[in-house]
Order: structure tokens, then C-alpha cells, then sequence
């Protein structure tokens, strides 16, 4: 199959499956980007998460652009993209008027009540997988915690977190 068809059916499946937002999709991601597909090495998986976070847009949508144009440069980009928001483009051109003419039922919002604590799992296994590779050392874990404390007891802004963590990494690593 043709890599940028093989992109596209590749993303397209993760928006298939990926219900919850980006990261409840970043397990389902790293399994088929680096897993499966061996597109990515895991440290190459995680600066394309980083770099994701950093840009303006979903993660999913990101993540998919920048393996995309690794793997196939600038068509690769646009398929794997294209793949990713396809299936949520047709579901939502589908399923907008049956959600406004059901969004008192109680059969709805009990499924979707449902869903809530699945997703919780879902970013939170996405976090243990991620953080089996990003806390390997005391710099690590200072750099982890210290963003955690500031952003659990302050309202600093979360470009400011990334530039923060930034630093402290080029501190803790490039100097030290």
C-alpha cells in the first residue's frame, strides 16, 4: 500500500477510534505510529508530542502533521491530517441534528456520563506510558514536579509552563 494511503488509513482509524479528544487518542497513537507502523522511535513519539503541545490546535490533528510530513513530507502532512478529522467531520455532519432533537434524553446523557470515567483512564494511561520515558533521572522528576506544584497552585498560563520547563531543562542539562 502506498505510504501516504497507508498514513491516511492509519489516522483514519485513530479518529475512528480516538472518542475523547487527543489525549485519550496519544495511547492509540503510539501504538500504531511506533508499535505497529515503526514510523517513530518512542523518543522520537514523545519530541512529536512535545512539539504538539507547543503549536497552536489539537494534539491529535498536530500529532498527525508532524508524523505525517516525517514520514511522507508535505503530502504526508496533509493525508495523515485529513485521516485524523475525516471520520469526526462526517460523524458531526451526521449526527447534529439527531444530538439537538435527543439532547434532553436521559438514555444520552447517561451514555455520555458513562464515558466520562473512561477517558479519565484512557489520558492517564497515555500519562504512564509517557512518563515511563520522560522522568529518567532526579533532573526529570524536579523539572515534572516543580511545573505540577506551579500549575496546581497558581493560574500561570501553560505556554508559560512550557517555556518554564524549557529553561529549567536547558539549565538542568545543557549547563549542568
Amino acid at each position: 500500500m502506498n505510504t501516504i494511503l497507508k498514513l491516511y488509513m492509519c489516522f483514519f482509524k485513530i479518529g475512528v477510534f480516538g472518542y475523547g479528544g487527543g489525549y485519550a487518542m496519544l495511547p492509540l497513537i503510539q501504538r500504531e505510529v511506533v508499535t505497529k507502523n515503526a514510523w517513530l522511535t518512542t523518543t522520537e513519539f514523545l519530541d512529536i508530542i512535545g512539539i504538539s503541545q507547543m503549536t497552536p490546535g489539537p494534539i491529535s490533528i498536530n500529532t498527525a502533521t508532524f508524523v505525517g510530513y516525517k514520514i511522507s513530507g508535505f503530502w504526508g502532512s496533509v493525508f495523515a491530517t485529513l485521516g485524523v478529522v475525516s471520520f469526526s467531520f462526517i460523524l458531526v455532519s451526521i449526527a447534529t441534528h439527531y444530538i439537538l432533537k435527543f439532547k434532553d434524553s436521559n438514555v444520552l446523557k447517561s451514555a455520555l456520563t458513562g464515558m466520562r470515567p473512561a477517558l479519565i483512564g484512557l489520558i492517564f494511561s497515555a500519562f504512564l506510558s509517557l512518563s515511563k520515558q520522560s522522568y529518567i533521572d532526579i533532573k526529570s522528576i524536579i523539572i515534572g514536579g516543580f511545573i505540577l506544584l506551579m500549575s496546581l497552585k497558581t493560574k500561570i498560563h501553560p505556554i508559560l509552563t512550557i517555556v518554564i520547563a524549557g529553561g529549567m531543562g536547558t539549565l538542568f542539562y545543557g549547563i549542568m
